[in-house]
This record gives structure tokens, sequence and C-alpha cells, in this order.
């Protein structure tokens, strides 16, 4: 039996609050790993905050925010911002560890890229801890290339900027040039 899955634009209260559990989850996850194997920290209460209270973030016209769910049992969370002008940015890829292997990732993943192409988007970037390779295979798959890392990435403004150079060691920089249909 295939299991089923659906895709949800969090554009109400209720599915808002179900994206800052798995935010939440996902950052505190995250921030475990930069902690032990980096001996980076972060401002995780303020990055759930902003990405769930900033109306410009990661809701349209300029982002969009998804739940993964399975019956109604949210399993998995992304989000698309606008970067820079042409430029969009994937963040907040999570699925459970329960749906992983499911192809959720790669599902959620291609709504974003369609959505960034939908959006106008030359280019779509994203930047995920080292660590997290089976992430990294995925986006691959999927047409991103490794890059320098950016400028306009997200953790400068929940980090000491005495740790950002740290944390660009500790990290991998993804593009996707949304241009080409190969």
């Amino acid at each position: 039996m295939m299991t089923q899955f659906t895709l949800e634009l969090v554009d109400s209260p209720a599915r808002r609050n179900t994206a800052r559990e798995l935010i939440t989850e996902y950052l505190r996850w995250v921030a475990t790993i930069a902690a032990s194997e980096h001996g980076l920290s972060f401002d995780v209460d303020a990055m759930v905050r902003s990405d769930t209270e900033d109306r410009d973030k990661f809701f349209p016209p300029r982002g969009r925010l998804y739940l993964v769910c399975q019956g109604c049992d949210a399993v998995a969370v992304g989000a698309l911002k606008s970067l820079v002008r042409d430029v969009g940015e994937i963040q907040r890829m999570y699925v459970r560890p329960q749906a992983r292997g499911l192809g959720v990732g790669r599902l959620l993943a291609q709504r974003l890229i369609d959505d960034a192409r939908l959006m106008g988007f030359a280019r779509l970037r994203l930047e995920s801890l080292r660590s997290l390779t089976a992430a990294h295979a995925l986006y691959r798959a999927l047409g991103f290339v490794a890059i320098a890392p950016y400028a306009d990435n997200s953790m400068r403004d929940y980090q000491a900027a005495a740790a950002l150079e740290a944390y660009r060691r500790s990290a991998v920089f993804m593009e996707l040039d949304l241009t080409r249909r190969d």
C-alpha cells in the first residue's frame, strides 16, 4: 500500500501553530548538532518567532511555508523566501524521522522549486550543516550544486558575529539554476 502525503500551505493560525512545532523541533535538533560537532550556538527562540510571525518572510507574496501531512499528522515542514532580487532560498526543510526515506523530502523540495520558478526567481539557494548528508544527496539529485558561502545567509542574524566564519566552515551552501530545464 502506498503511503499518501498531502502538501498544505500554511495559511491559517492552526497550521501556523503546527508549523511552529515542527520548526522548533527541527531547530533544536540542528542546534544540538551544531553545538556538539562545531561548538556553535544560535538563538532558536528568535528564529522560531521570526519564521512564524514575520509575515514578509515565508508567506505570500514573497515566500511560502508548507506542511506535509500523512492523514492528520504533520510529518514535514519546509519554507521558501526571497533572498535578494531574483534569488530565493529554501529554509527549514525538516522531515520527522518516522517519515524519512518515503519521498516526503523530495515531494516538499520539488514543490518549493516549482513555487520558486512561479515566483520568478532565477536561482534558488540553501545552506545546511555538513553532517546532514542525506539532505545534500537529495538536493544534488534535484540539480543543486555546491557554491561558496553567500553573504545573505540566514544565520548572520541569530548568532554572534565572531562565530559566522566558524558557521560558514560547518555548512554546505548550494544553488539551483532555475532557468535551466535539463
